[in-house]
């Protein structure tokens, strides 16, 4: 099978679609499939690059217009989408993001080439403000003209549903996942007295809770065995700059700043408990990656974030400063009640291994039977009384296990192999059908798919697909 990722978010940036396209990517690859990514030029970053596994990348010649997006002109890159798609023999389009012009222009040509589309959505949408309809209209508009949709949580499926008026038929939800080989527990990094360390790791935006953040740092002034350790960074750090020079926290209030994927877990092995303060949040990544690594999570209960971990990794609380500052008490009463011991001890982080050196793991459950966070036994994640502090706390590598089993990238793969077996078996959207359905969803959009229309006409009689050169495929060595 041959597929396209399309998004305007790829590395060099850093985030989560970045890291969501790219694993998807390899596991596929080592599934036997043929992908390759298209995205905008990012600096010296242009032209086709390979990266790991001769994943092969277009980075497309096209102007950054807002926050690494292009301009939305839907008919100025459909010369160059085309000669992509033609020449790397695409069956499948598969974009990301509902923030990607990029990816909409992409699956627009896709369908008018007669190419099966997939969309994924990554993020949750109001409907009040100027720019959510905006963006919920233009999403509308394409989702009709896609043969399957992709969310990565149940709630994140709802809010798609009635943003884009799409049948729910149309619509899978596959979640996110997290390498916990990489991100591997190791108690060794924590302080070894008293201090506990309580970990943020996110962009410092208002979306992000950072406001509450600011309301919680100084409830902990008079609490000088607890220290806050801040990764990432954003126009809200000023913010916090200012609250941590008004309390007189300089030591205790460490600011990270940003900082590269990879090393997200050196910080994270330094904590006891992990804060997210999120506003809004279809699949959140950080508090996954936070609870492989054997932290406490401490969240605000909004989006798809209950529906991420069970109660035995997870505290939840209203996004409240009230309710997250009492539910941080619970989870610092829990670790210095807590009675487990790491043995034996381990090096550099990674779980204890056999006599032939293979890292001990539970065997992955089969992509056809996920098990979610609410479908576990009681015997390997017990439920966990939100307002008790006698609960105990989950051995780190226990964590980091129990994580494996409900996340992993194999089983996304799979699942999403499913779904385009799925979209290969329906027939291709006419012409007269693609019209019907932009029209019936945003009329004012017909103009502009129109001129694409034609333009993909004149690209055809200019340059025959059969004229195209085809792309020579880059054998895999076995490893």
């Amino acid at each position: 099978m041959r597929i396209c990722m399309v998004s305007d978010f790829f590395y060099p940036s850093i985030g989560g679609v970045e890291e969501h396209v790219y694993n998807l990517s390899q596991m596929l690859l080592s599934l036997g499939h043929k992908i390759v990514v298209l995205t905008h030029a990012y600096g010296d970053c242009s032209g086709i690059r390979y990266v790991t596994g001769y994943l092969k990348v277009y980075y497309l010649p096209i102007k950054v217009c807002y926050n690494q997006c292009i301009l939305p002109t839907a008919v100025c890159n459909v010369p160059m989408l085309r000669a992509v798609l033609v020449r790397e023999r695409v069956e499948v389009v598969h974009g990301h993001s509902a923030f990607s012009a990029l990816a909409h222009e992409a699956l627009m040509v896709g369908s008018l080439l007669g190419l099966k589309t997939v969309f994924t959505d990554h993020s949750l949408f109001g409907f009040a403000d100027l720019s959510a309809a905006l963006t919920n209209n233009l999403l509308e508009v394409n989702l009709g003209m896609v043969n399957h949709a992709i969310c990565v949580s149940h709630i994140g499926k709802e809010n798609t549903v009635l943003r884009a008026r799409v049948a729910k038929n149309r619509v899978s939800v596959i979640p996110n996942a997290v390498d916990t080989a990489l991100f591997t527990p190791d108690p060794q990094q924590r302080p070894s007295n008293d201090i506990i360390n309580i970990v943020v790791a996110s962009r410092l935006v208002y979306r992000k809770g950072i406001d509450l953040l600011a309301g919680i740092i100084p409830r902990f002034k008079n609490t000088p065995n607890v220290n806050f350790i801040i990764v990432g960074d954003g126009p809200k750090r000023d913010l916090l700059e200012e609250i941590r020079e008004k309390t007189n926290m300089q030591e205790r209030v460490q600011m990270v700043g940003a900082v590269e994927h990879d090393k997200v877990r050196d910080f994270l092995v330094r904590g006891h408990i992990f804060l997210n303060t999120s506003l809004t949040e279809a699949y959140c990544m950080a508090i996954v990656e936070a609870a492989s690594c054997g932290l406490q999570v401490v969240s605000t209960s909004v989006g798809g974030i209950p529906e991420v971990l069970p109660q035995s990794l997870i505290l939840l609380a209203e996004p409240e400063i009230d309710a997250i500052y009492a539910a941080i008490l619970i989870a610092i009463d829990r670790h210095q009640k807590s009675s487990f011991k790491v043995s034996p001890p381990v090096a550099n982080g990674h779980l204890p291994s056999d006599a032939n050196g293979k890292v001990k793991r539970r065997r992955r459950r089969k992509a056809d039977t996920p098990t979610y966070p609410s479908q576990l036994p009681s015997s390997s994640a017990p439920p966990a009384d939100q307002n008790s502090p006698a609960e105990p706390v989950m051995c780190p590598y226990r964590c980091n296990e129990l994580v494996e089993t409900l996340y992993n990238w194999e089983d996304v793969a799979l699942r999403t192999v499913k779904v385009y077996d799925r979209v290969l078996q329906e027939r291709s959207f006419t012409t007269s059908e693609l019209v019907f359905a932009v029209w019936q969803h945003g009329s004012w959009f017909l103009v502009f798919f129109v001129v694409a229309h034609f333009l993909m006409r004149l690209l055809e009689l200019w340059r025959p697909r059969k004229r195209v050169e085809l792309a020579q495929d880059i054998q895999r060595t076995p490893s």
